[in-house]
């Protein structure tokens, strides 16, 4: 697999090793993002997702200081005031569904600042990992937004509810000890350690049967969604595509032989 890169001003996307990196650039503001920016996630997402060359996704926000602030406060005057307020909300929207809704495993892996729709992206991805410098907020209520019920339910997926009231309710900013500590991220690393321990986490995901990773993802968010589902059909059948595939076929071989498998998603 080799590498390959795209993207418009204020957002790159690179493929390399089988891992889409999708990175906010935006330094002067903090990689905040500008509309344009959010135009631009559901179209690189839709990349990630049909290219075959791409086994895992990571986002992240250029340098160190910073994952994303959010949305750029700048353009509220003129995207987010009046009638336009509603067609800046769909643009956020596309972009949390983009990611919620993609098949392969993603990971957001957040330095610094991890604030208002930037957190958004964040808890739409699988996984987050952070480095001990990160700071978490949602100030919604602090700027006197109202934050959109249809964003809530990633928020609920990572947070207990107790959790994600002090989040919104105070609006401050938490450190990652508390994020860890609420289950916000999966782990906390040192600044200059943490885009090695990531890409070590995506290559360990990456190397995995895709169908299994489907199949599990899948199941997951279902009952995330719905824990009283009653109808697994559809998971069901992912797991038996599983047992159905070369790359299970694949797995067996390799273990026998005590090598390393070589997937292929079929």
């Amino acid at each position: 697999m080799g590498e390959q890169s795209s993207g418009g001003s204020g957002l790159h996307y690179t493929v390399k090793d089988g891992v889409a990196w999708i990175t906010f650039d935006n330094p002067s503001r903090l990689n905040a993002l500008r509309a344009d920016m959010w135009a631009q996630i559901p179209k690189v997402i839709a990349n990630a997702q049909d290219s075959q060359d791409v086994r895992v996704v990571v986002l992240r926000g250029a340098g160190n200081k910073s994952f994303s602030t959010g949305a750029d406060i700048s353009e509220f005057d003129t995207v987010r005031a009046g009638a336009a307020a509603q067609t800046y909300n769909q643009l956020n929207h596309d972009a949390f569904m983009a990611l919620e809704k993609i098949s392969k495993p993603t990971i957001a892996m957040i330095h610094g600042f991890c604030l208002g729709g930037g957190l958004g992206l964040a808890v739409s991805c699988d996984l987050r990992v952070c480095d001990e410098n990160a700071t978490f907020a949602v100030p919604a209520a602090r700027l006197g937004i109202g934050y959109h019920p249809k964003w809530m339910r990633s928020i609920l997926n990572t947070l207990s509810a107790p959790h994600a009231k002090e989040l919104l309710f105070t609006g401050k900013r938490f450190e990652a000890s508390w994020a860890l500590r609420c289950g916000l991220v999966n782990d906390v690393l040192p600044v200059d350690g943490l885009e090695a321990e990531v890409t070590k986490l995506a290559g360990q995901i990456r190397a995995n049967a895709p169908l299994s990773l489907l199949a599990a993802k899948r199941s997951i968010d279902a009952f995330t969604a719905n824990p009283a589902l009653q109808d697994h059909s559809e998971i069901e059948q992912l797991v038996a595509d599983c047992f159905n595939s070369d790359d299970y076929k694949e797995g067996r071989c390799a273990f026998m032989e005590k090598r390393k498998p070589v997937f292929k998603g079929r």
